[in-house]
């Protein structure tokens, strides 16, 4: 088991291509599942992509979302608050982090079997990652 990761954007491509990478990165130890765009194709967000990549990315460990701005945070917080009440679903934690630098951190080191809140602080510190 690992943690799993959840990349939300608003745009479907975006997310596809950032999960490919961080997955080529990572390896197949994790499941990486983009959440872009909304129901329909289009950019924005939806709570029911995210809420599918949550499950699909579950892999018993808690699921790491990183999300690219604006309004996928805002629909990722409105979905933790929902999953907040649901005892027997997936230990979900959003990461303040860059998007694609983000992802592969938290990628990568959910690869090595760490837990949730080292991923998550993994993915949050690759802010410092564009300082050196």
């Amino acid at each position: 088991m690992s943690v799993g990761i959840v990349l939300v954007s608003h745009s479907p491509e975006l997310a596809g291509a950032t999960a490919e990478m961080a997955g080529s990165l990572a390896g197949t130890d994790v499941t990486i599942a983009p959440a872009g765009g909304t129901d329909d194709g289009r950019f924005g967000t939806s709570i029911e992509l995210i809420q599918a990549a949550v499950g699909d990315a579950d892999g018993g460990d808690g699921v790491c979302v990183v999300m690219d701005m604006g309004s996928s945070v805002l629909t990722a917080k409105t979905l933790l608050t929902e999953l907040e009440d649901d005892d027997d679903g997936p230990a979900v934690r959003l990461a303040d982090a860059p998007f694609v630098e983000g992802a592969v951190a938290a990628s990568v080191l959910a690869s090595t079997g760490q837990d949730l809140d080292a991923v998550v602080r993994a993915a949050e510190d690759a802010w410092a990652m564009r300082k050196l």
